[in-house]
């Protein structure tokens, strides 16, 4: 979809961000339905196997609507969002990992998450 500059990723990631609450609530609910189903797991009052099946259903929904923004959805546990870009000619991802407040971190393409850099 092309490159974002800084200041039109984080404007996105403000704009994704009550996308992203509903995706680590949806997240929750499926972990907790799945754990009630199996054996031995407790049971849950968010239902049974058809609310899991919504549950996966709409948890798929979210992630296409972060994807088709242009972001990257790299993570779903912990959410972990990247923002294709150029820094000084440099291919770079903007990256956004859930708790942060704010979009504040980069990594060159060929080094990925472990090689997160504070942005200047």
């Amino acid at each position: 979809m092309g490159l974002f500059t800084l200041a039109q990723a984080r404007i996105e990631l403000a704009g994704l961000r009550p996308l992203l609450d509903e995706l680590v609530v949806v997240r929750a609910d499926v972990v907790e339905l799945a754990a009630a189903l199996t054996t031995g797991g407790e049971p849950t009052d968010l239902g049974g196997l058809p609310e899991l099946k919504a549950a996966e259903a709409r948890l798929n929904e979210l992630m296409t609507e972060v994807q088709q923004t242009g972001a990257e959805l790299k993570g779903v546990a912990p959410l972990l969002v990247d923002f294709p870009s150029d820094l000084d000619g440099v291919p770079v991802l903007l990256c956004w990992l859930e708790g942060e407040d704010a979009l504040s971190w980069y990594h060159r393409l060929d080094l990925g998450f472990a090689g997160r850099r504070p942005l200047g």
